[in-house]
């Protein structure tokens, strides 16, 4: 399975961002690989839509389960209807590599 996790930057010691749509980085962890690629999040500084734009970033990569602190109202129903499973991760100081580590399990 492929995860996306929203990150503050591009290494595993970095932290959750606590943004969705507007996060510094996507990170996609494939469960079967092993394997971690960073994106750059192209839709951080849009002025609007950076959300349904950054779904489709995500679920253009296979993604089926999401990490972030939080998501907007407006990404939930999307989310729902491509049928992507959204976790909400409240400890903002919290590494990649840490979440990595739990899903991983």
């Amino acid at each position: 399975m492929k995860i996306a996790i929203t990150s503050t930057g591009n290494s595993p010691e970095s932290t959750l961002d606590s943004r969705f749509g507007r996060c510094s980085y996507f990170v996609i962890y494939d469960t079967e690989s092993g394997t971690t690629e960073f994106i750059p999040n192209p839709n951080k500084e849009a002025m609007e839509g950076a959300g349904p734009a950054s779904i489709q970033l995500v679920a253009s990569k296979g993604v089926e389960k999401v990490i972030s602190g939080e998501f907007g109202g407006k990404v939930k129903a999307i989310f729902d209807s491509l049928k992507i499973q959204l976790v909400i991760v409240n400890d903002r100081t919290m590494t990649i590599a840490h979440i990595i580590e739990m899903v991983s399990k």
